[in-house]
Protein backbone atom coordinates (compact mmCIF):
# COMPACT_ATOMS: atom_id res chain seq x y z
CA UNK A 1 0.00 0.00 0.00
CA UNK A 2 1.27 3.18 -0.63
CA UNK A 3 2.94 5.10 1.87
CA UNK A 4 0.13 8.74 2.89
CA UNK A 5 0.80 10.90 5.50
CA UNK A 6 -2.40 11.60 7.54
CA UNK A 7 -3.24 14.60 9.25
CA UNK A 8 -4.80 13.37 12.03
CA UNK A 9 -6.16 10.43 13.57
CA UNK A 10 -9.49 9.87 15.25
CA UNK A 11 -9.20 7.25 17.20
CA UNK A 12 -10.00 5.10 14.59
CA UNK A 13 -9.92 4.55 10.73
CA UNK A 14 -11.83 7.99 9.56
CA UNK A 15 -11.00 6.80 5.68
CA UNK A 16 -9.69 3.80 4.58
CA UNK A 17 -6.91 2.77 1.78
CA UNK A 18 -7.80 -0.17 -0.19
CA UNK A 19 -6.16 -1.93 -3.26
CA UNK A 20 -7.07 -4.02 -5.98
CA UNK A 21 -4.26 -6.50 -7.88
CA UNK A 22 -4.19 -5.89 -11.68
CA UNK A 23 -4.45 -8.60 -14.13
CA UNK A 24 -1.71 -11.22 -15.53
CA UNK A 25 0.22 -8.43 -17.75
CA UNK A 26 -0.71 -5.29 -15.54
CA UNK A 27 1.85 -3.51 -13.72
CA UNK A 28 1.02 -2.35 -9.88
CA UNK A 29 -2.37 -1.96 -8.32
CA UNK A 30 -5.06 -0.10 -8.09
CA UNK A 31 -5.58 1.92 -5.14
CA UNK A 32 -8.99 3.85 -3.84
CA UNK A 33 -10.38 5.45 -1.06
CA UNK A 34 -13.13 4.26 1.30
CA UNK A 35 -15.11 5.60 4.04
CA UNK A 36 -15.86 3.12 7.07
CA UNK A 37 -18.84 5.37 7.38
CA UNK A 38 -20.57 5.24 4.84
CA UNK A 39 -20.05 1.95 4.52
CA UNK A 40 -21.99 1.10 7.70
CA UNK A 41 -25.20 2.71 5.94
CA UNK A 42 -25.35 -0.77 3.40
CA UNK A 43 -27.18 1.21 0.88
CA UNK A 44 -24.29 3.11 -1.18
CA UNK A 45 -20.80 1.95 -3.28
CA UNK A 46 -18.51 4.35 -2.99
CA UNK A 47 -14.45 5.04 -4.05
CA UNK A 48 -12.52 7.71 -4.53
CA UNK A 49 -9.75 7.62 -6.84
CA UNK A 50 -6.15 7.84 -6.12
CA UNK A 51 -3.41 8.18 -8.47
CA UNK A 52 -2.27 4.97 -9.03
CA UNK A 53 -4.13 1.95 -10.75
CA UNK A 54 -4.15 3.85 -14.45
CA UNK A 55 -2.91 4.07 -17.28
CA UNK A 56 -2.53 7.52 -17.98
CA UNK A 57 0.86 9.24 -18.35
CA UNK A 58 3.33 11.82 -17.69
CA UNK A 59 1.51 14.76 -15.12
CA UNK A 60 -1.53 12.52 -15.94
CA UNK A 61 -0.27 9.65 -14.08
CA UNK A 62 -1.97 7.48 -14.28
CA UNK A 63 -5.85 7.14 -12.74
CA UNK A 64 -6.90 10.16 -14.38
CA UNK A 65 -10.69 10.77 -14.76
CA UNK A 66 -10.99 14.11 -16.70
CA UNK A 67 -11.42 14.37 -20.48
CA UNK A 68 -10.79 18.22 -20.53
CA UNK A 69 -7.06 18.39 -18.85
CA UNK A 70 -5.49 17.59 -21.93
CA UNK A 71 -4.84 13.75 -21.13
CA UNK A 72 -5.32 11.16 -24.55
CA UNK A 73 -9.09 10.22 -24.93
CA UNK A 74 -8.61 6.51 -25.04
CA UNK A 75 -6.33 6.66 -21.31
CA UNK A 76 -9.31 8.27 -19.74
CA UNK A 77 -11.47 6.05 -20.96
CA UNK A 78 -9.96 2.59 -20.33
CA UNK A 79 -9.49 4.02 -16.56
CA UNK A 80 -13.32 4.90 -16.55
CA UNK A 81 -13.35 0.59 -17.39
CA UNK A 82 -10.88 -0.10 -14.54
CA UNK A 83 -12.84 1.75 -11.74
CA UNK A 84 -16.02 0.25 -13.05
CA UNK A 85 -14.90 -3.09 -12.14
CA UNK A 86 -13.89 -2.14 -9.01
CA UNK A 87 -17.42 -0.15 -8.14
CA UNK A 88 -19.58 -3.00 -10.56
CA UNK A 89 -20.70 -0.60 -12.59
CA UNK A 90 -19.57 0.16 -16.30
CA UNK A 91 -18.97 3.36 -17.48
CA UNK A 92 -22.52 3.11 -19.54
CA UNK A 93 -24.36 3.76 -16.10
CA UNK A 94 -21.98 6.52 -14.96
CA UNK A 95 -23.69 10.21 -14.85
CA UNK A 96 -20.73 13.13 -14.19
CA UNK A 97 -20.97 16.36 -13.19
CA UNK A 98 -20.07 19.51 -15.21
CA UNK A 99 -18.08 21.65 -12.55
CA UNK A 100 -18.17 25.45 -12.76
CA UNK A 101 -17.76 26.34 -8.81
CA UNK A 102 -21.79 26.82 -8.30
CA UNK A 103 -24.13 25.14 -5.67
CA UNK A 104 -26.61 23.74 -8.76
CA UNK A 105 -27.57 20.28 -7.90
CA UNK A 106 -29.12 17.97 -10.50
CA UNK A 107 -31.08 15.03 -9.76
CA UNK A 108 -29.84 12.40 -11.86
CA UNK A 109 -32.57 9.84 -13.55
CA UNK A 110 -32.37 6.77 -15.45
CA UNK A 111 -32.24 8.83 -18.88
CA UNK A 112 -29.11 10.07 -17.44
CA UNK A 113 -27.20 7.27 -17.54
CA UNK A 114 -23.59 7.70 -19.07
CA UNK A 115 -24.06 11.30 -19.98
CA UNK A 116 -20.17 12.89 -19.18
CA UNK A 117 -18.56 9.60 -19.38
CA UNK A 118 -19.80 7.67 -22.70
CA UNK A 119 -22.08 9.84 -24.11
CA UNK A 120 -22.06 14.01 -23.85
CA UNK A 121 -23.82 15.68 -21.19
CA UNK A 122 -26.60 18.02 -22.51
CA UNK A 123 -25.87 19.95 -19.20
CA UNK A 124 -24.11 22.92 -17.54
CA UNK A 125 -22.87 24.17 -14.60
CA UNK A 126 -24.08 21.31 -12.18
CA UNK A 127 -21.08 20.67 -9.33
CA UNK A 128 -23.83 18.43 -7.27
CA UNK A 129 -25.68 15.30 -7.95
CA UNK A 130 -28.04 13.12 -6.34
CA UNK A 131 -30.52 10.00 -7.29
CA UNK A 132 -32.61 7.70 -5.48
CA UNK A 133 -32.15 5.16 -9.03
CA UNK A 134 -30.12 2.30 -8.05
CA UNK A 135 -27.28 1.19 -10.35
CA UNK A 136 -25.69 4.72 -11.09
CA UNK A 137 -22.74 6.21 -10.20
CA UNK A 138 -22.49 9.70 -9.36
CA UNK A 139 -19.04 10.95 -10.61
CA UNK A 140 -17.96 14.29 -9.50
CA UNK A 141 -13.72 15.34 -10.04
CA UNK A 142 -11.49 17.27 -7.83
CA UNK A 143 -7.49 18.08 -7.46
CA UNK A 144 -7.80 19.97 -4.03
CA UNK A 145 -11.52 20.83 -3.64
CA UNK A 146 -13.27 19.31 -1.65
CA UNK A 147 -15.72 15.95 -1.97
CA UNK A 148 -18.81 16.06 -0.66
CA UNK A 149 -20.65 12.34 -0.24
CA UNK A 150 -24.43 12.09 1.23
CA UNK A 151 -26.27 8.65 1.80
CA UNK A 152 -30.04 8.38 3.33
CA UNK A 153 -30.42 4.78 4.38
CA UNK A 154 -34.29 5.51 5.10
CA UNK A 155 -35.29 6.73 1.60
CA UNK A 156 -32.38 5.27 0.02
CA UNK A 157 -31.08 8.27 -1.78
CA UNK A 158 -27.35 9.40 -2.42
CA UNK A 159 -25.77 13.12 -3.18
CA UNK A 160 -22.41 13.75 -4.23
CA UNK A 161 -20.80 17.69 -4.80
CA UNK A 162 -17.59 19.31 -5.72
CA UNK A 163 -17.31 21.73 -2.68
CA UNK A 164 -13.97 24.33 -3.51
CA UNK A 165 -14.07 27.53 -1.27
CA UNK A 166 -16.55 29.14 -3.79
CA UNK A 167 -18.69 26.29 -3.40
CA UNK A 168 -18.29 26.09 0.13
CA UNK A 169 -18.91 29.83 0.89
CA UNK A 170 -22.02 29.24 -0.60
CA UNK A 171 -23.43 26.56 1.63
CA UNK A 172 -22.88 23.65 -1.23
CA UNK A 173 -23.43 20.66 1.62
CA UNK A 174 -26.71 22.85 3.15
CA UNK A 175 -28.27 23.13 -0.45
CA UNK A 176 -27.72 19.22 -1.44
CA UNK A 177 -29.08 18.26 2.39
CA UNK A 178 -32.27 20.80 1.36
CA UNK A 179 -32.41 19.60 -2.47
CA UNK A 180 -32.14 15.55 -1.25
CA UNK A 181 -35.19 16.82 1.22
CA UNK A 182 -37.02 18.06 -1.15
CA UNK A 183 -36.91 15.57 -4.18
CA UNK A 184 -36.95 12.76 -1.50
CA UNK A 185 -38.21 13.16 2.09
CA UNK A 186 -34.77 13.01 3.44
CA UNK A 187 -34.10 14.32 6.90
CA UNK A 188 -31.01 15.52 7.56
CA UNK A 189 -31.10 13.17 11.14
CA UNK A 190 -31.13 10.35 8.73
CA UNK A 191 -28.25 11.54 6.50
CA UNK A 192 -24.65 9.71 6.71
CA UNK A 193 -22.32 12.67 5.24
CA UNK A 194 -18.63 12.62 4.43
CA UNK A 195 -15.77 15.38 3.45
CA UNK A 196 -13.32 14.11 1.28
CA UNK A 197 -9.28 14.53 0.47
CA UNK A 198 -8.80 17.57 -0.30
CA UNK A 199 -6.41 20.84 0.66
CA UNK A 200 -5.80 21.38 4.22
CA UNK A 201 -5.47 24.16 6.15
CA UNK A 202 -1.82 24.70 6.80
CA UNK A 203 -1.60 23.89 2.46
CA UNK A 204 -4.61 26.91 1.76
CA UNK A 205 -3.23 30.22 1.59
CA UNK A 206 -5.84 32.67 0.46
CA UNK A 207 -6.08 36.33 0.64
CA UNK A 208 -8.16 38.59 2.43
CA UNK A 209 -11.54 38.90 0.17
CA UNK A 210 -11.72 35.01 0.57
CA UNK A 211 -10.54 34.87 4.54
CA UNK A 212 -13.62 37.39 4.58
CA UNK A 213 -16.08 35.32 3.25
CA UNK A 214 -15.30 32.67 6.17
CA UNK A 215 -15.23 35.36 8.78
CA UNK A 216 -18.83 35.59 8.89
CA UNK A 217 -19.29 31.66 9.58
CA UNK A 218 -16.97 31.25 11.74
CA UNK A 219 -18.42 33.78 13.87
CA UNK A 220 -21.89 32.02 13.69
CA UNK A 221 -20.73 28.76 14.75
CA UNK A 222 -19.05 29.04 17.71
CA UNK A 223 -21.00 26.65 19.55
CA UNK A 224 -20.78 23.95 17.01
CA UNK A 225 -16.89 24.32 17.05
CA UNK A 226 -16.89 24.11 21.19
CA UNK A 227 -18.99 21.11 19.60
CA UNK A 228 -16.22 19.93 18.07
CA UNK A 229 -13.68 20.43 20.40
CA UNK A 230 -15.03 19.04 23.35
CA UNK A 231 -15.84 15.75 21.16
CA UNK A 232 -12.40 15.48 20.40
CA UNK A 233 -13.95 14.41 16.52
CA UNK A 234 -12.48 16.12 13.47
CA UNK A 235 -8.97 17.01 14.21
CA UNK A 236 -6.80 15.85 17.72
CA UNK A 237 -4.55 18.70 19.08
CA UNK A 238 -6.95 21.24 19.78
CA UNK A 239 -6.49 21.77 23.31
CA UNK A 240 -7.73 25.22 25.53
CA UNK A 241 -9.42 26.89 21.85
CA UNK A 242 -12.18 25.82 19.36
CA UNK A 243 -10.75 25.63 16.17
CA UNK A 244 -10.95 28.08 13.73
CA UNK A 245 -11.79 28.37 9.58
CA UNK A 246 -9.40 31.28 9.12
CA UNK A 247 -6.14 31.43 10.65
CA UNK A 248 -3.72 34.23 9.77
CA UNK A 249 -1.10 33.35 7.20
CA UNK A 250 2.65 33.74 6.71
CA UNK A 251 2.44 37.25 5.22
CA UNK A 252 0.67 40.03 5.81
CA UNK A 253 -2.57 39.81 3.96
CA UNK A 254 -2.43 36.01 4.09
CA UNK A 255 -4.78 33.84 5.90
CA UNK A 256 -4.79 30.09 5.84
CA UNK A 257 -8.70 28.63 5.38
CA UNK A 258 -9.76 25.68 6.43
CA UNK A 259 -12.55 23.73 3.82
CA UNK A 260 -12.57 20.33 5.92
CA UNK A 261 -13.79 22.60 9.11
CA UNK A 262 -16.02 24.75 6.97
CA UNK A 263 -17.78 21.69 5.45
CA UNK A 264 -18.20 20.15 8.69
CA UNK A 265 -19.33 23.03 10.33
CA UNK A 266 -22.26 23.69 7.18
CA UNK A 267 -23.41 19.93 7.54
CA UNK A 268 -24.13 20.21 11.32
CA UNK A 269 -25.43 23.49 10.77
CA UNK A 270 -28.02 21.92 8.19
CA UNK A 271 -29.12 19.51 10.93
CA UNK A 272 -26.84 16.29 9.98
CA UNK A 273 -25.53 14.53 13.66
CA UNK A 274 -21.96 14.86 14.62
CA UNK A 275 -21.71 10.80 14.77
CA UNK A 276 -23.23 10.91 11.28
CA UNK A 277 -20.47 13.05 9.88
CA UNK A 278 -16.85 11.57 8.69
CA UNK A 279 -13.83 14.25 7.80
CA UNK A 280 -10.92 13.12 6.05
CA UNK A 281 -7.34 13.35 7.66
CA UNK A 282 -5.76 13.42 3.75
CA UNK A 283 -4.31 16.64 2.15
CA UNK A 284 -4.16 16.17 -1.43
CA UNK A 285 -1.16 19.02 -1.83
CA UNK A 286 1.05 16.96 1.20
CA UNK A 287 0.10 13.74 -0.89
CA UNK A 288 0.81 14.84 -4.44
CA UNK A 289 2.44 12.04 -5.56
CA UNK A 290 -0.59 9.86 -4.34
CA UNK A 291 -3.59 12.48 -5.13
CA UNK A 292 -3.65 15.15 -8.26
CA UNK A 293 -3.05 18.62 -6.29
CA UNK A 294 -3.83 21.87 -8.38
CA UNK A 295 -1.31 23.94 -5.92
CA UNK A 296 1.35 21.36 -5.73
CA UNK A 297 1.26 21.45 -9.23
CA UNK A 298 1.16 24.45 -10.62
CA UNK A 299 -1.83 22.94 -12.45
CA UNK A 300 0.13 20.31 -14.32
CA UNK A 301 -2.12 17.41 -13.35
CA UNK A 302 -5.20 15.30 -14.03
CA UNK A 303 -7.96 14.58 -11.99
CA UNK A 304 -9.46 12.69 -8.89
CA UNK A 305 -13.02 11.72 -8.86
CA UNK A 306 -15.35 10.25 -6.45
CA UNK A 307 -18.10 7.45 -7.36
CA UNK A 308 -21.11 6.85 -5.55
CA UNK A 309 -23.92 4.65 -6.10
CA UNK A 310 -26.98 3.38 -5.23
CA UNK A 311 -27.38 -0.63 -3.95
CA UNK A 312 -29.74 -2.05 -6.17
Amino acid sequence: MYPIEREYREGGEVIRQNSVSRGPGEKGQLEYLTFPLLDKTETARHLITTRLGGVSRGEFSSMNLSFTRGDREEDVRENYRRIGQVLGCPPENMTASRQTHTTNIRLVTDGDRGKGVVIPADYEDVDGLMTNRPGIALVTFYADCVPLLFVDPVHRAVGAAHSGWRGTAGGMGRHMVEAMGKAFGTRPEELYAAVGPSICQSCYEVGRDVAEVFEGLEADTRDLREEVLRSGRYRQGFSEAAPKVVEPGGKPGKYKLDLWLANYLILRRAGIPLGQIAVTDLCTCHNSRYLFSHRASGGRRGNLAAFLMLEG
